[in-house]
């Protein structure tokens, strides 16, 4: 699957492409490099994103946004588990992290496409995607991934909702539930 996950004929220089769940910027780096594009990272986890503001430091195509996107402004308490922190865990350890209204960031930073947008923030695309389907963001997005955490029996019906929310703009090309699903924009 992974390979699969990283193949992407859409993608050029020009492609912009937005991270969403940067942790330490890996798979930012790997898209980067096959295919030279633009790249916004979106890391709240204050820690993973002055490592990779410090990691690109000095590559114009690669954005650092130190906040997650989500409906309404706030502030999220992180628990502090690598690549698992999540503000739906509780942990011993927690950080503070911002959080930045999608239709905000829209309406600041004029991008009208994004080729690829990837999806992993532990949780917190429960909130995301319907904030982007509702701020009319969804046409924008030439290809998601996404991967949906169950953390309870709610997240199956929660999902579904979704992915009727994204069958109105996209199709959804594979899906291993749970794991990793991809979404085309539809012609």
């Amino acid at each position: 699957m992974e390979k699969t996950r990283m193949q992407f004929s859409n993608l050029e220089a020009s492609s912009v492409v937005f991270d969403v769940g940067g942790f330490q910027g890996n798979w930012a780096a790997d898209v980067h490099e096959r295919y030279g594009s633009h790249i916004h990272i979106f890391e709240p986890h204050p820690t993973f994103a002055a490592a990779i503001r410090d990691r690109f430091q000095g590559n114009p195509a690669i954005v650092m946004h130190d906040f997650a996107l989500g409906r309404s402004e706030g502030t999220l308490t992180l628990s502090d588990d690598g690549d698992a922190s999540s503000s739906f865990r509780k942990a011993k350890n927690v950080v503070t992290g911002h959080i930045k209204p999608v239709a905000q960031f829209f309406e600041e930073v004029e991008i009208p496409r994004i080729d690829l947008m990837k999806v992993n923030i532990e949780g917190g695309e429960y909130d995301l995607l319907p904030a982007l389907v509702e701020s009319d963001i969804m046409p924008r997005i030439g290809l998601l991934q996404v991967q949906f955490h169950l953390f309870s029996a709610a997240d199956i019906e929660r999902r579904n909702v979704i992915r009727d929310m994204l069958a109105k703009t996209h199709s959804c090309d594979w899906s291993y539930d749970f794991v990793w699903e991809q979404w085309s924009l539809r012609a």
